[in-house]
């Protein structure tokens, strides 16, 4: 599994966590049942704090998308992977909302902004790694 944190990208690194969990989580790169890693292991592969990790952990627990095992660790709750495609869906929306308000604000027209993206979404597919896989060659 590839979690990869942008600590210049402006959204808080315990969220970029969260994203990329609920993001595994929609993708089926983890299952329900399925462990979590450690945070140990966790704050190791991002290089990040482990109590950043934590926080990240206890916000999913709290929405009810993992919960933790006595003696074993954090599971992915069952119920959990509809809940995240749905979720996973909203994040991006509301991402790319952003985008295009920023490109009209820019003055670009709907056309442009239409083209842009038509152009970007053709040199992007099939290059860029997802949670669950590499880059491809």
């Amino acid at each position: 599994m590839l979690f990869t944190i942008d600590p210049s990208n402006g959204v808080a690194i315990y969220l970029q966590i969260v994203r990329q969990i609920k993001f595994a989580i929609a993708e089926r790169t983890l299952r329900p049942g399925q462990l979590i890693p450690s945070v140990r292991a966790l704050s190791q592969q991002m290089t990040v704090n482990p109590n950043t990790v934590t926080r990240a952990l206890q916000d999913l627990q709290a929405e009810g998308i993992v919960e933790t095992l006595r003696g074993k660790g954090m599971v992915v709750c069952e119920g959990a992977t509809a809940t995240c495609r749905v979720q996973r869906k909203e994040i991006i929306a509301d991402r790319i909302a952003g985008v295009l308000s920023e490109a009209l604000s820019a003055g670009l027209s709907g056309k442009e902004v239409q083209q842009i993206v038509s152009r970007k979404l053709k040199t992007l597919e099939g290059k860029v790694a997802s949670i669950s896989s590499p880059v491809p060659d």
